[in-house]
């Protein structure tokens, strides 16, 4: 193999990870706002539950058996 073949071999070697890093970069992006999404969610969730008194809250003992026992 000649320098230019080698040279070109790298180049082409360089442009698919260039390639390759971006899309990464993009995946991680998405998967970034997709977290931030579902942290919100939790919050929120996380306060609506709060929000409930122990007296609202039936325990599993409490609740009956399924109608086919």
């Amino acid at each position: 193999m000649n320098q230019q073949q080698l040279l070109e071999e790298l180049e082409s070697r360089v442009a698919f990870q260039e390639d390759t890093l971006d899309k990464m970069s993009e995946e991680m992006a998405k998967q970034g706002a997709e977290i931030a999404r579902l942290t919100q969610i939790i919050k929120v969730l996380h306060q609506q539950v709060k929000q409930f008194s122990p007296d609202q809250i039936s325990a599993p003992e409490d609740d009956a058996p399924p109608p086919h026992y």
